[in-house]
């Protein structure tokens, strides 16, 4: 297939892919004001509603942790839970919220981890970010510590590095570290780039990602949720048995 073909082809199913088949999601900003997400608790009640009407049933809900951005810690993140939580009972939209932290990949990530301040979810899941535009140094390293310790790390979205998109063996070299991959809807509607997508698409079709996530931020994200609902690549992902979502 030609380049203009892969970025511009329909691969589009005719019908929805059923969202409850994933049932959890473990990765969205919806605890308002601590970070680029939901700006309100209003906000973050339709973003949650619109999840549940999809068939999301539980929310592992990961507010950025990034140094020079979004200074949250562990009690922020869990004092905002806890009022979310409380708006959710009162509007009676009946999903299960649960939060971690979305990590950046930054000078004081081993720090956090080294004082045992990491948010994790599940089976001592921890959720990191990378950098758009620097390639990571030294991030092998502290992805053997967390794992000798017993965390396991997520990668969030990794094809969303276009630093690595050239050189495909970076992933393939982090799989061999049993490092976990976790995919963004809105890579899957083409909403970041061409190339993010056929890259998303190529890790599925590797059997390379366990989890997905919506990252959803506002209801922008949930426009593009539904959008990759017709991917045939996440019918594919959900039928591979290799997601984890539904475990957690």
């Amino acid at each position: 297939m030609s380049l203009f073909n892969k970025l511009f082809h329909s691969n589009k199913l005719e019908q929805p892919v059923d969202m409850s088949m994933i049932s959890t999601d473990m990765h969205s900003h919806l605890i308002p004001g601590i970070d680029d997400g939901s700006k309100s608790i209003e906000e973050s009640l339709e973003l949650v509603k619109a999840l549940y009407n999809i068939g999301y049933r539980k929310l592992v809900t990961t507010p950025h942790i990034y140094t020079e951005i979004f200074k949250n810690t562990p009690d922020i993140i869990l004092q905002g839970l806890e009022k979310l939580k409380v708006a959710l009972h009162e509007a009676n939209i009946p999903v299960k919220i649960e939060a971690a932290a979305e990590y950046m990949y930054d000078d004081t990530l081993t720090k956090k981890f080294k004082a045992g301040e990491l948010l994790s979810f599940g089976k001592k899941y921890v959720l990191i970010e990378l950098s758009s535009f620097i390639t990571p140094v030294n991030l092998f390293q502290l992805l053997f510590d967390m794992k000798i310790d017993g965390y396991l790390p997520i990668l969030a979205h990794p094809e969303r590095y276009a630093y690595w998109h050239d050189d495909f063996e970076n992933y393939i070299n982090l799989k061999d570290r049993e490092i976990l991959f976790q995919v963004n809807l809105p890579s899957l509607s083409g909403y970041y780039s061409p190339q993010v997508r056929m890259m998303a698409e190529k890790l599925i079709e590797n059997n390379m990602v366990e989890f997905v996530g919506t990252d959803i931020h506002n209801m922008e994200y949930f426009e593009q949720i539904e959008k990759s609902r017709y991917s045939k690549y996440l019918e594919k992902l959900i039928n591979s048995g290799n997601l984890l979502n539904p475990t957690l």
